[in-house]
């Protein structure tokens, strides 16, 4: 082992002599190949630096088109939060033509008014409305909708009223069914299905689903003839009389704004 360190030692020393003794020519020769042997691992180097220097390009656009989306989903929901807006304004000023169409077409005297509240109960079933006596508004005057009829005043104070809806089993409404001759009275039922009963029917009327049912008009109501009150879904013969059921004309669900019959035009 200690001849091996010692031949080691001697060849090292020899080739630092020879190197010292080499011209400069040779040295230089040398040195161009050594540069040539670490050339490649150069550039690999500068090419992964490169290549890092790329890649925080392509993270930076990564996170620009990022932002860009996100913009563009904001403008997006914006868009389609005014298309909305458009659409219900469209909606809205489409249904205030339609009432003031009706208004203008209605042989009636109308006085429109909204609806403040409804209060529903076992036995009956009213609405609040914004007028009242200052607007000329008395007990038992009808309140229609240009779909049909929703009930009569039942209570007026100075600029509130109380509606007894169509519904109620105390809002009597004398009707008749279109294209024939039956006539008879309409009520509300303690049912929570908000249906009418028409009664006072003949037992062999037979009348269908979809007829439709009108007020009367009789002498001594309060009620004008012509008004829609509801469409026919089943009929029934009784042991003295036969009784429809309808669906009523207006939605008294959805009331917002209702008319106050104060006379003919």
């Amino acid at each position: 082992m200690k001849k091996i360190q010692i031949a080691s030692l001697v060849l090292f020393a020899v080739l630092t002599i020879a190197v010292c003794l080499l011209e400069s020519g040779t040295l230089t020769w040398l040195q161009s190949g050594l540069l040539r042997v670490i050339s490649p691992i150069s550039r690999s180097g500068s090419a992964v630096k490169s290549n890092i220097g790329n890649l925080g390009k392509d993270l930076l656009s990564l996170d620009q088109l990022q932002a860009e989306h996100e913009r563009a989903l904001a403008e997006n929901r914006k868009l389609r939060a005014e298309n909305n807006g458009l659409r219900d304004l469209q909606q809205d000023n489409n249904h205030l033509r339609q009432v003031l169409g009706y208004r203008e077409r209605s042989s009636f005297r109308l006085v429109p008014a909204l609806v403040l509240g409804h209060d529903a109960g076992v036995w009956w079933s009213t609405i609040k409305i914004n007028r009242g006596s200052a607007d000329g508004i008395a007990p038992d005057m009808p309140v229609i909708t240009d779909k049909g009829l929703v009930g009569k005043v039942s209570a007026v104070s100075g600029n509130l009223s109380e509606v007894l809806l169509v519904t109620d089993e105390n809002c009597k409404v004398a009707a008749k069914v279109e294209g024939t001759k039956e006539q008879g009275i309409s009520a509300g039922s303690r049912d929570p299905g908000g249906e009418l009963r028409l009664t006072f029917l003949s037992k062999l009327a037979d009348l269908q689903p979809g007829q439709k049912v009108y007020t009367a008009g009789v002498s001594g109501g309060i009620f004008p003839s012509g008004i829609a009150l509801g469409t026919v879904k089943s009929f029934h013969a009784r042991e003295l009389d036969g009784e429809a059921i309808l669906e009523p004309s207006a939605d008294l669900g959805t009331l917002e704004e209702v008319f106050i019959v104060s006379g003919a035009k």
